[in-house]
């Protein structure tokens, strides 16, 4: 069978087991699918191809052979695509022969992951295409549905893009009101460089030119988020750091504005709107009759 992960992607096999179970625990209920039970014979076989309606990225192309393996563990799955694939419409990208109650069963479950990451993926790849020539990574942040974060996060990669970090024990990021409970940009930064980890790097959001140059007085930080700065003020922050740090830019990133941030010379652009709020790619299962 064709790999279906990403191959510049780990997804670990952990999470996509729970949250295939979780999901298709949500949908069976107490009783199961009861209008396959009531309409479909037992022992009926049929045979499935997952399309892509819309042209797109492709991304959750395990959790769909997970979900239909999980109610028939002898269900066949051949794959006509890879997660990380950019499709045009109407492409063929998987077939499923098996039992026709488990793949009615486990359609929507199936459907509702490879639609949801793949939206995720297709505007992850045109932020990057838009950002082509630059030295800007695009990458998510923490702005995830509860429980889905790893496979939102792994959508991004299946996008060209790059994983911020994945919550909030392995990096220290200082937010504005960490700045202002601890009492300043030196203070905080003092603070975090005497109890980080040897391996534990600090980034710090600045709004300013001003307390970007606090930060760069203090030389304690590693990587430096201006935050919602528009592209004059990122081009003179840029120039300040002048390599000193890594650069992420943040705040009301859209595709209308992503190529010109990407030109100020920023490492980094940080995007939540790729995990909240891109739309969903159009993808449907069709029986074989």
């Amino acid at each position: 069978m064709t790999p279906l992960l990403a191959p510049d992607a780990f997804l670990s096999p952990l999470e996509i087991d729970e949250a295939v179970h979780r999901a298709l625990a949500e949908d069976l209920g107490r009783a199961g699918d009861i209008t396959s039970v009531a309409t479909i014979p037992e022992d009926k076989q049929t045979r499935a191809i997952v399309v892509a309606r819309n042209a797109g990225t492709i991304a959750g192309l395990p959790l769909v052979a997970a979900a239909f393996r999980k109610l028939d563990s002898d269900m066949k799955i051949e794959a006509h695509a890879r997660d990380g694939d950019t499709v045009a419409a109407k492409t063929n990208l998987m077939t499923i022969s098996g039992n026709a109650r488990a793949i009615l069963t486990g359609e929507r479950t199936a459907l509702n992951f490879l639609g949801h990451l793949s939206g995720i993926a297709t505007a992850t790849h045109e932020f990057v295409r838009l950002c082509a020539g630059t030295k800007a990574r695009i990458v998510e942040i923490r702005k995830t549905i509860p429980g889905l974060r790893a496979l939102q996060k792994y959508a991004v990669r299946c996008g060209g893009g790059f994983n911020h970090r994945f919550g909030l024990d392995d990096a220290i990021l200082i937010k504005d009101n960490h700045i202002a409970v601890a009492g300043g940009v030196r203070a905080v930064l003092e603070a975090a460089k005497a109890k980080a980890g040897h391996l534990v790097k600090i980034e710090i959001e600045v709004d300013t030119l001003d307390q970007l140059g606090e930060v760069l007085d203090c030389g304690l930080a590693e990587v430096v988020l201006l935050d919602n700065m528009d592209v004059p003020t990122l081009k003179k922050a840029v120039a300040l750091v002048n390599g000193k740090l890594v650069t992420e830019a943040s705040g009301g990133i859209t595709l209308a504005t992503v190529a010109a941030i990407a030109a100020t010379g920023v490492d980094i652009i940080s995007s939540g709107a790729l995990t909240h709020s891109s739309p969903s790619l159009d993808v449907a299962l069709d029986i074989e009759t």
